[in-house]
């Protein structure tokens, strides 16, 4: 999985930077106000929703725990019973209870003492943490290929969403542990696994990197976009593509605002009172709720670091900023 991992990175990289044409804005607005904070070591690895540094502490959307995973053991997700890692051969930790689950698991959520989870050859599996047993476990196509931005399973109130590593999203009850509907997102996409998940007023929002796709209650909604990065505020959607673009959509992905920067490569999103985009060659743009005003700021960034943002917080290297 690290391998596979890897090599989507760098096919990324190498197909991105081909023609050597980068982002240069004619006029900047100086140096953000904040400068980026320390953290404790550097980040290794990350999804969706969090990253590991390289001293074993975690980054979660609490922010930076001060608890260390073992040895050989990356973050997955969090959860009430305490971090959820894997060693990325056989076994999870979910706190200090140890699980031998058959696999290397790349995703997970637990509610209750249900466990669902999804390995890194597309099977998934639902667990019952406190009588160590399979409630539901089922094979799927594997995906040779993977976006690192991996998702975790979304639990609701009698179901929970599986975001595949294949461009599918499988609604399984959780009364009668089988799936009961599959929502396809990005069927033939090189990297299409699901690296955005969310509910949102019972609409369902999901991503791959070649699609956007919104579920509502009486229709679907399906959009082609090259995405870099996709965040939701205030019951609107907003996406950094690779082609340089920031793009505001509503809920039925109609299309609001957006703004085109010319060779910028965004790395990460995030949402203080308004948007900001982490670009690759020391730049930070804000941009206001209604896309009618922006900022380019200069902000020292190394492009080699790895990135993620995090609610209002960006993660680089061994720093974070925090955004007003």
């Amino acid at each position: 999985m690290k391998i596979l991992s890897i090599i989507a990175i760098a096919l990324f990289l190498i197909t991105g930077c081909a023609d050597k044409k980068y982002f240069e804005p004619e006029n900047t607005d100086g140096d953000y106000s904040q400068n980026p904070k320390n953290m404790p070591a550097s980040i290794i690895g990350f999804n969706r929703s969090g990253a590991t540094l390289s001293n074993g502490q975690v980054i979660t959307k609490d922010k930076i725990s001060t608890y260390k995973l073992p040895e050989g053991y990356e973050f997955i997700n969090g959860s009430k019973n305490g971090v959820i890692a894997s060693d990325n051969k056989s076994k999870i930790i979910i706190g200090e209870q140890n699980i031998e689950v058959g696999g290397i698991v790349v995703a997970a959520t637990l509610k209750g003492s249900t466990l669902a989870m999804i390995y890194s050859d597309n099977s998934f599996a639902l667990y019952d943490i406190k009588r160590n047993k399979y409630m539901l476990k089922e094979y799927l196509p594997e995906s040779l290929a993977n976006d690192v931005r991996i998702t975790n399973p979304v639990f609701l109130t009698n179901i929970v969403l599986f975001p595949t590593l294949n461009g599918r999203v499988l609604v399984v009850s959780l009364k009668q542990n089988k799936i009961v509907k599959t929502i396809v997102v990005d069927a033939n996409g090189t990297f299409n696994n699901i690296i955005y998940l969310s509910v949102i007023n019972d609409t369902l929002i999901t991503a791959t990197s070649n699609k956007i796709v919104v579920v509502g209650t009486n229709d679907l909604n399906i959009k082609d976009y090259e995405i870099r990065d996709v965040t939701v505020h205030n019951n609107d959607i907003y996406l950094a593509t690779i082609d340089g673009q920031l793009i505001k959509l509503d809920i039925n992905l109609n299309e609001i605002a957006k703004k085109k920067y010319k060779f910028a490569r965004f790395y990460a999103l995030a949402f203080g009172t308004s948007l900001y985009a982490l670009e690759s060659q020391g730049f930070l743009i804000q941009i206001d709720e209604d896309f009618k005003n922006d900022k380019i700021y200069e902000f020292s960034f190394d492009e080699k670091d790895k990135a993620i943002g995090i609610d209002n917080r960006f993660y680089f290297g061994d720093e974070y900023l925090e955004v007003n």
